[in-house]
């Protein structure tokens, strides 16, 4: 019998690498150069989406980059973050620095953080990651009502939805969708089942007199099923809002309204002796022909997940980022991004500049939701979602962005909601509207910065909405802890 000989690999070879070269990443938090912020040091080997990967577990963990400079020439990634936590200080409890350190050293080779990162992510949701389920994401010309009709033909085609997110931009609809079997609470594995599935939401989808719903636009308007995703790969907030960016790319909200029906939610002019306020977006892009860059020059109002927006979308349209700098001041941020392309050229044409630059308004823009946010959590049940978007949509009302959850026996619900006759939502309903609510208790935000005229304000109670439907509801309902 012949003797089976392998290689031998010397145990301290990748000690020597790592004593010639350094680790492949080094992550290092100081909390003492800076009195009111923390900063984060990384370097490690370059990779395409890497910068991505960082700011994701920045964003998992509810931090926000005051400061930011990147840099990543021959073959290294080095970059300084400054961070404050939701409360606007630095860094304080140990346990969410030694998850910060896992969970960065963990990014450098996959594209999903920590499940310790994920523990904090998004305080209003549960962290807990949901069980196997069936995706199905949907794309679309927006209308008043669709998110409801969507929700209303999955209640009637007997699908559980554990989880949803839907943006709504510039007259297009984004939604991500997690079902499960009504009877079952297991994943649809059935081929036939599912194209039945596929065929209705797509038909809910094109059913619109408009243009768009025709012709070349209309397998823009469809509903697939992207297969089980189980809650530890893909179920945290950032993964799912980076996806509802590319199907938003893929509809090309960026080439702004079709109609005028249009639900956009960008950000009203602001009066003119405002000079904070009526700041608006600017993004430009100048040449750096020396060194063979795109400079990317972006000034905006400051809000929370703003670097990762801006970050996906470059990423996601195929630009490497080799240097870049962040800044936020007095509620506005400034950023510059050197950019080239996989190939390694530059942006050369100017169509194709307008392009980056409209994608990048369209990404700044698509989180920006103006009006009534409500948020409620009820006893989980089939048909829920349905019902509390159909009462929304028989008075007068229209999701224009929602993020549902499942958190054990409860459902978990955040909605930004518009007039459908396009007026601002009057917050003295909301006043009234909780002292008729008695027992049932909702968490009401105002986001809108332009108030409506008198004669324009919504007279409906949507307290009154609420109780003349409480039959249809589950019981109990809670308020949302922020």
């Amino acid at each position: 019998m012949k003797k089976v000989c392998w290689p031998y690999f010397d145990p301290d070879f990748d000690k020597l690498l790592e004593r010639i070269h350094g680790p492949a990443c080094r992550v290092s938090i100081d909390n003492e150069s800076e009195e009111d912020c923390t900063v984060v040091k990384v370097d490690s080997i370059t990779k395409q989406g890497l910068l991505l990967e960082v700011v994701q577990v920045l964003t998992d963990l509810n931090l926000s980059i005051s400061k930011g400079y990147i840099s990543s020439d021959a073959g290294w990634f080095m970059d300084v973050f400054h961070v404050k936590d939701e409360h606007g200080k630095r860094l304080t409890d140990q346990r969410i620095i030694n998850d910060l350190q896992q969970a960065i050293g963990t990014a450098k080779g996959s594209t999903t953080t920590s499940a310790k990162a994920k523990a904090y992510a998004n305080k209003v949701f549960s962290p807990e990651p949901p069980n196997e389920h069936t995706s199905i994401e949907m794309t679309g010309r927006d209308r008043p009502g669709l998110f409801s009709e969507i929700s209303a033909a999955l209640a009637d085609l007997h699908c559980n939805i554990v989880e949803a997110h839907a943006w709504s931009h510039n007259d297009r609809l984004a939604c991500v969708a997690y079902i499960s079997d009504q009877s079952t609470d297991t994943p649809i594995d059935d081929p036939c089942r599912l194209a039945i599935i596929e065929d209705h939401l797509t038909m809910v989808l094109r059913a619109t007199n408009g243009p768009s719903a025709r012709g070349t636009q209309a397998n823009q308007q469809e509903a697939k099923t992207a297969g089980f995703l189980g809650g530890s790969e893909d179920g945290t907030m950032t993964n799912v809002e980076r996806r509802l960016h590319q199907l938003m790319l893929s509809v090309r909200d960026f080439d702004g309204p079709s109609g005028p029906t249009s639900l956009s939610m960008a950000t009203p002019t602001a009066p003119e002796d405002s000079e904070e306020d009526g700041r608006q977006t600017v993004v430009e892009i100048e040449s750096c022909d020396e060194k063979g860059y795109s400079i990317v020059t972006i000034e905006c109002k400051d809000r929370p997940r703003l670097m990762f927006d801006t970050v996906c979308t470059l990423t996601d349209m195929q630009y490497m980022i080799f240097h870049a700098s962040v800044n936020s001041d007095r509620g506005y941020a400034f950023q510059e991004y050197f950019i080239r392309h996989l190939d390694g050229c530059a942006l050369k044409t100017q169509s194709e500049k307008e392009r980056v630059i409209k994608c990048l308004e369209a990404a700044i823009e698509r989180r920006v939701c103006e009006g009534v946010r409500v948020e409620l959590c009820a006893d989980n049940r089939v048909g829920l979602l349905s019902d509390i978007t159909r009462v929304l949509r028989e008075n007068g009302l229209t999701v224009v962005r929602a993020d549902v959850e499942t958190q054990g026996e409860k459902s978990v619900n955040a909605f930004y909601v518009r007039d459908i006759s396009g007026n601002e939502v009057d917050m003295e309903f909301v006043e009234l509207m909780k002292k008729e609510m008695g027992p049932i208790a909702l968490h009401v935000q105002n986001d809108t910065k332009v108030p409506s005229s008198p004669s324009e304000r919504s007279r409906f109670s949507l307290g009154d909405i609420l109780k003349s439907q409480i039959d249809r509801f589950s019981q109990n309902f809670i308020a949302i802890k922020q």
